[in-house]
């Protein structure tokens, strides 16, 4: 899980100084991070069908790309950083969904397999990633914080008190709201199905 490898302070220096501008720190950065972002991206992978096309070494260049791309983030901390690089491969996987989706004229889902805490209906497992991506959009015109919980809780694999450290709230209210986007989640999910 992001945030247990790794030296936290020096990479929260390293993120600092890079969004200060200075290209070199992201040179120091990359090799620190690279176990932590291939570690969330197997995460999301062992959530996909079994034979995706996309695999984990190719979501995490292409999340990486994205995060070096970022020109007006200024970077606060590890946690931060794992958010958005979270939020980033959740994006990548829900494009290439789409783009399958669209190939094949709306045939069949592209399912992922949602492990630990069930949000499936009926507490199932399996669902279309499509469907939770749009359920997540939901959930965040309603909750925009409760949708950023599930994100760097479920897909980030943040602990409470680094997603409350993230999203500016005690850890008691990330519990809280954890729980409720849960149950939303549930409800809005088997509804879709």
């Amino acid at each position: 899980m992001p945030g247990e490898r790794g030296d936290t302070a020096a990479i929260t220096e390293l993120l600092i100084a890079w969004s200060d501008g200075h290209r070199e720190a992201l040179d120091r950065l990359a090799p620190l991070v690279y176990d932590d972002l291939r570690h969330l991206a197997a995460r999301y992978m062992q959530r996909e069908p079994a034979g995706h096309a996309l695999q984990s070494t190719a979501l995490v260049h292409e999340a990486y790309l994205r995060l070096v791309d970022q020109r007006q983030v200024q970077w606060r901390n590890r946690a931060h950083f794992f958010g958005v690089a979270a939020q980033m491969m959740r994006r990548i996987l829900v494009d290439y969904a789409r783009r399958r989706r669209a190939e094949r004229r709306g045939g069949g889902w592209e399912r992922v397999t949602l492990t630990g805490d069930p949000v499936g209906p009926d507490g199932g497992n399996e669902v279309d990633v499509l469907a939770l991506h749009e359920a997540l959009e939901r959930l965040a015109a309603f909750d925009p914080r409760q949708e950023r919980i599930v994100e760097l809780r479920y897909f980030a694999g943040l602990t409470i008190e680094e997603t409350a450290e993230v999203v500016g709230a005690s850890p008691a209210t990330v519990a809280r709201d954890w729980t409720m986007a849960k149950a939303w989640l549930r409800a809005n999910l088997s509804r879709s199905v």
